[in-house]
């Protein structure tokens, strides 16, 4: 006899290996676009070090992209209901040079 499969009721299974759950850390965010994808790089950034590797690159359709921006600006909003405002200091700019340029 055959064994029934149960639905899952639309729950996803994620996985998170240790390697991944350990995090990036990154200062700085490098947002590129094309009509069909937006790129978002991940960089840290050294005071005093004039070169920056990225760290993690993310390519995210234009509708992740959006639910994404929703979903940061409602935490963002959460976050400040609870620990108060967060402080946006001035950065001084930093002088770019990523590489060459192109489209998709």
């Amino acid at each position: 006899m055959a064994e029934q499969q149960k639905p899952n009721d639309g729950k996803l299974n994620i996985e998170l290996d240790e390697k991944i759950a350990e995090g990036t850390y990154s200062n700085l965010a490098i947002i590129n676009h094309s009509v069909s994808e937006f790129i978002v790089d991940f960089i840290s950034v050294m005071p005093g070090i004039p070169k920056a590797k990225v760290k993690s690159r993310i390519i995210l359709t234009p509708q992740h992209a959006k639910r994404l921006a929703k979903a940061l600006a409602d935490n963002v909003k959460k976050f400040e209901q609870v620990h108060g405002e967060i402080k946006d200091y001035d950065q001084p700019q930093i002088p770019i040079n990523f590489g060459p340029t192109g489209e998709a």
